[in-house]
């Protein structure tokens, strides 16, 4: 009980702490205070009773709020802002939705050589890893993807699908 009652009376302290040095308006100061208490009660074994407690929290808050802080910046960094998407080309627009005929790609699965065949209906019609469809069929995972990969060329050349210029 008294623990959570430390975690409950250390939030306005923390969001107090992380909001002097990041700024009110700041989003995700409230990431600062949740990783904060994460923090706390993952090194909650580390406190020593006989030294005082400030010291060890306000280490624990200010590590977690550089880690926010350097996260953020990481996915500023790399995320595009709220600007209006650009607009699709009209030739785009215009296409028809792309009609797949089963039929005809089962038929061409099934015209594949044994091997080849049971790679591809491993990995995409039972959706098995390449890990598991080596496991399966003895091979090393490298020949499964070897073997996929001669097989979709394949069936690409049959179906017709593609520019052919793999």
């Amino acid at each position: 009980m008294a623990y959570a009652s430390l975690l409950v009376l250390l939030v306005p302290i923390t969001r107090d702490f992380a909001r002097k040095r990041l700024g009110v308006s700041v989003p995700w100061a409230e990431d600062v205070v949740q990783e904060t208490l994460f923090a706390i009660h993952r090194a909650r074994h580390t406190y020593d009773a006989r030294r005082p407690f400030a010291p060890w929290f306000y280490a624990i808050a200010s590590n977690r709020m550089i880690d926010v802080i350097r996260r953020e910046r990481r996915v500023q960094s790399r995320e595009v802002t709220d600007a209006p998407l650009p607009d699709v080309p009209a030739r785009l627009t215009d296409l028809a939705p792309t009609v797949i005929d089963v039929q005809a790609v089962r038929a061409a699965v099934a015209a594949l050589p044994t091997r080849q065949r049971q790679v591809v209906e491993a990995l995409k019609f039972q959706d098995l890893s390449v890990r598991e469809t080596a496991g399966r069929m003895g091979m090393s995972e490298s020949a499964v993807k070897v073997t996929a990969h001669r097989a979709y060329r394949t069936l690409k050349r049959v179906l017709g699908v593609g520019t052919g210029d793999d």
